[in-house]
């Protein structure tokens, strides 16, 4: 039998890919056209190293034979994507304190701002979102608010509630914020920092199937940023999520698109007021 090591044993071949295809997209809606075979492949031989298998194809066996949950989710932390930068598209978090904050606040008086980071990757979006909120909340007199982080993968929902980064990561971060809400390590040796404590606790991590029927949020939140994950959906999967969000958004909420995805031709309850901001109508 070929080792792991041998061109033979490291090849998915175009049938088992396809299983593996149709499993990803019903159970977490990514799509996965042919051009990402060599992708899926590179990504599940860590899977059998780990395991000890021969073959790709034998882990594909072993995979869709089992019922076994924590391979599961080692599957789907190994498949999906999670490419993320503290203040990534800045713009969002301008057009947020300068319009949509004020927006809210005029229109009615809650107790809370909630704002909602799906797909937050390893955190960088909703510490970014807190910094911001937290700078808002100075200079605003009974301002408050909580973030709400969820995602898929719980390997990098694991980081994102460790919130320690590299210190190359934190290049984004305006340095009047660096000093304000990250840790330096100790350790000279060591180029890491961590969110300050007063921050980490506005932030609450869940992981969460975007393709689940009930997303489990029992609260109507203000805001929602959503942003480069549905590029990964084809059109009809992007209505039905949107949808889905928008039961937790409420009337005159906002939600925040990435700056190359587009919600033309969905029937959705949001209306463009911005270039990849909506709003959720009344």
């Amino acid at each position: 039998m070929p080792t792991v090591e041998s061109e033979e044993a490291r090849e998915l071949s175009p049938q088992t890919f396809a299983r593996f295809a149709r499993f990803i997209t019903g159970e977490i809606g990514i799509k996965m056209p042919e051009s990402k075979l060599t992708m899926v492949q590179s990504r599940l031989l860590r899977r059998v190293r780990d395991l000890r298998l021969n073959s790709v194809e034998q882990y594909s066996e072993y995979f869709f034979t089992s019922s076994n949950a924590e391979e599961r989710e080692h599957f789907i932390n190994a498949i999906t994507t999670n490419k993320t930068d503290f203040f990534r598209e800045p713009e969002h978090f301008d057009y947020l304190t300068r319009v949509a904050l004020p927006s809210l606040s005029a229109a009615r008086r809650r107790e809370r701002t909630k704002v909602w980071s799906a797909g937050c990757s390893s955190g960088e979006e909703p510490y970014t979102l807190a910094m911001v909120l937290k700078e808002y909340a100075a200079e605003h007199t009974g301002f408050d608010f909580a973030v709400l982080a969820t995602d898929i993968s719980t390997k990098v929902l694991k980081l994102a509630k460790g919130a320690v980064y590299q210190e190359s990561q934190i290049v984004p971060i305006p340095p009047e914020l660096r000093r304000k809400y990250l840790w330096r390590s100790r350790a000279k040796d060591q180029a890491l920092v961590r969110i300050v404590p007063e921050l980490r606790r506005k932030v609450t991590f869940h992981a969460l199937n975007l393709m689940a029927e009930d997303y489990r949020i029992r609260d109507l939140l203000d805001v929602v940023f959503f942003r480069n994950v549905l590029i990964y959906f084809d059109r009809s999967t992007q209505e039905a999520v949107i949808n889905k969000m928008c039961r937790n958004l409420a009337p005159g909420g906002y939600f925040f698109a990435g700056h190359s995805e587009s919600l033309a031709g969905l029937d959705v309850p949001l209306r463009c007021v911005h270039t990849s901001i909506f709003r959720k109508r009344s």
